[in-house]
């Protein structure tokens, strides 16, 4: 039988010293210590492991297994262990302690996953795609706007694993608002599934915010006067970017509405209401993006429309320049043909009443043009 298996038999018989044979067995392997109060020795994997007693942080001393001992063998309380981008070495200690199935384990470890919730027997496996937007003086065709990454979230009885991918996304500002919040966090692993959910669907519409900023601006030079020599690239690299938001915001409504309505065994119910809030907000940033992308296929549009528009005052220019230059190029190729008898070829004003000609012809059709706008 494995050690996770060994641990919630001896603990369902309430049996001391089977604690203590089980804490041996785990001892064979490398443990994770837990002493250092931000990271553990480990490496970055680590960030923290806390106990939870009817909402109260109770820090934990000595190692993973000892802290998962004292709270199961109080029958009391949960645990929250938080990693930053485990290795499946550093993971697989982990795993087997709190009995994760292999496939989300894989998905944890691995990363790269869509938004997803997946029930494995007693536990909850949810993927949440976290973003965040990047600061930039000016947006150009190759600005990253939207950076993203992931949180994969376990939920069981009386634990809660956090996984962690990406530069951004800490969830250490998180863990101290809902600890000055005993009375939500008494509600169990849940509270903190609600929370890290919240926290992900908020900074969906503070990046959403964020880049209306940028679209606002790029619409604003591209109805400016000179907005037919305004880079189209700036409008593709904004939908990319935008396509990158999409991807983490859509997927994401099925799991919150599962979380919302349909009973699972590992979400208290009361929590169930809460996230029919954070389904609404979801709800919002996804009708804002569809209005951006909206908004960005029309201003492309109304940009690739200047273009043509400008185009084709550029050809009527060169049209009208072309008609007016004909006039002196059609006479000087009559007269340069260098026949020995043509009209006034010897006459002594012949020479003045051909510019003349030419000149009031030019000027004829110039003003035309410009009164018709050509010019």
């Amino acid at each position: 039988m494995s050690m996770a298996g060994n641990l919630r038999k001896v603990t369902s018989l309430g049996g001391v010293g089977g604690l203590r044979k089980v804490a041996r067995l785990a001892r064979r392997r490398p443990r994770v210590d837990l002493s250092h109060p931000a990271r553990s020795p480990l490496g970055s994997s680590v960030v923290n492991c806390v106990m939870y007693r009817e909402g109260v942080r109770t820090p934990a001393h000595g190692d993973l297994v000892d802290t998962v001992e004292r709270m199961r063998k109080g029958r009391e309380g949960f645990v929250w262990l938080g990693l930053h981008e485990p290795t499946d070495q550093e993971f697989a200690g982990i795993a087997e302690l709190f009995d994760l199935h292999p496939l989300a384990v894989e998905d944890a470890v691995e990363a790269h996953q869509r938004p997803k919730l997946e029930r494995y027997g007693e536990t909850l496996f949810a993927v949440f795609k976290t973003v965040c937007y990047v600061e930039h003086e000016e947006l150009t065709a190759t600005s990253e706007v939207v950076n993203s990454g992931e949180i994969m979230v376990f939920v069981g009885a009386d634990f809660v694993i956090t996984v962690r991918h990406g530069r951004h996304g800490s969830l250490g500002p998180l863990r101290e608002e809902l600890e000055s919040d005993p009375d939500q966090l008494a509600k169990g692993p849940s509270a903190v599934l609600h929370a890290i959910a919240d926290h992900v669907v908020d900074d969906y519409l503070t990046v959403t915010d964020s880049v209306h900023a940028d679209i606002d601006q790029v619409e604003t030079d591209v109805f400016s006067e000179t907005g037919a020599r305004t880079d189209p690239g700036r409008i593709y690299q904004l939908k990319r970017e935008l396509l990158e938001l999409k991807r983490a915001v859509v997927p994401l409504s099925r799991p919150l509405e599962d979380l919302a309505t349909r009973p699972i065994r590992a979400v208290d119910p009361e929590i169930q209401a809460y996230f029919r809030d954070v389904s609404d907000h979801l709800l919002r940033s996804k009708e804002q993006i569809a209005a951006f992308d909206e908004l960005l296929n029309s201003i492309l549009q109304a940009h690739l429309a200047q273009v043509t528009v400008a185009q084709n005052e550029d050809m009527r220019k060169i049209t009208a320049w072309a008609a007016i230059v004909a006039v002196p190029t059609m006479v000087c190729g009559v007269y340069g043909m260098n026949f020995d008898h043509m009209p006034e070829l010897h006459w002594r004003y012949g020479y003045g009443m051909v510019i003349g000609v030419i000149s009031v012809a030019c000027l004829a059709l110039y003003r035309e043009f410009r009164r018709s706008g050509w010019l």
